[in-house]
């Protein structure tokens, strides 16, 4: 059966179309599995010696194609965020107002493309005249780009994705979300601790949905040496969509300054 691996809200929404990369595909043309299952299948046979290395193509075309698309949007900000969040939920509300603001202070505002969290963003991106990035991603069910981007790239690999949406920004504001949120979240945080790259604002929006695993982080983590003291700093939380754009804009203020008396 084509279709088995589709949760309900897929198969309702089968008519609309799978995208998978640039082809789009409706009924029995539909796959099972996805690019990245694909991929990420163990073999069971020798197959793979042939395939996968051809697949080294298809993902190097995906990073020449983000690359060329985002090269030139100047500086931006990616926003993160559920994509089941409703649109008369308060997040919503916030995450338009955290796209205006961006906006109007001359950022790019990068998100995944999707509903929800995703859609608010952009909104209020596209309401300031800003440029409204989308990076949508094949996945088992249909999700289509949503109608405030301004500058799409649909994208087969999560980890192509999940570079651009680093290599062009120039921080996070993090909104209510889940796995996809959090995973999004903590790489951001794992390379500025690692060093991978050199200052990273990220801001958390929703003082009661993210402070406990704030408190998490501030204590179990920090008093079971996993992590250093000072790591809970790289996180600023807040209610207000201003002060998190604020927080990001001066952070990145200070690290312009900060790389300018190294001279890197």
């Amino acid at each position: 059966m084509k279709s088995k691996n589709f949760t309900d809200q897929g198969v309702a929404n089968k008519g609309a179309g799978y995208k998978k990369g640039p082809v789009l595909l409706r009924g029995d043309q539909i796959p099972e599995q996805t690019t990245d299952q694909r991929l990420l299948t163990a073999g069971e046979d020798t197959n793979w010696l042939h395939a996968d290395p051809w697949r080294v193509m298809r993902i190097q075309s995906e990073f020449v194609e983000g690359f060329g698309a985002l090269a030139e949007i100047g500086p931006a900000v990616s926003v993160f965020g559920s994509a089941r969040t409703p649109r008369d939920h308060e997040d919503y509300r916030r995450a338009v107002e955290v796209g205006r603001l961006l906006a109007e202070a001359g950022y790019a505002v990068i998100t995944g493309g999707g509903p929800g969290i995703m859609e608010a963003a952009n909104k209020g991106a596209m309401a300031a005249g800003g440029t409204s990035v989308g990076l949508d991603i094949e996945l088992p069910f249909e999700q289509a780009m949503n109608e405030y981007v301004n500058l799409g790239v649909n994208f087969r690999y999560f980890f192509a994705r999940k570079t651009m949406f680093v290599k062009y920004a120039q921080g996070f504001v993090v909104m209510p979300g889940g796995f996809g949120t959090l995973d999004e979240m903590f790489e951001a945080l794992t390379l500025v601790q690692t060093h991978k790259v050199t200052g990273f604002p990220v801001a958390l929006v929703g003082t009661e949905f993210w402070g406990g695993l704030y408190e998490w982080v501030s204590s179990t983590l920090v008093d079971t040496a996993m992590i250093s003291p000072e790591d809970p700093q790289l996180l600023h939380l807040t209610d207000d969509p201003a002060e998190a754009v604020n927080y990001v804009m001066a952070r990145n203020e200070e690290l312009a300054a900060e790389r300018a008396g190294t001279g890197h």
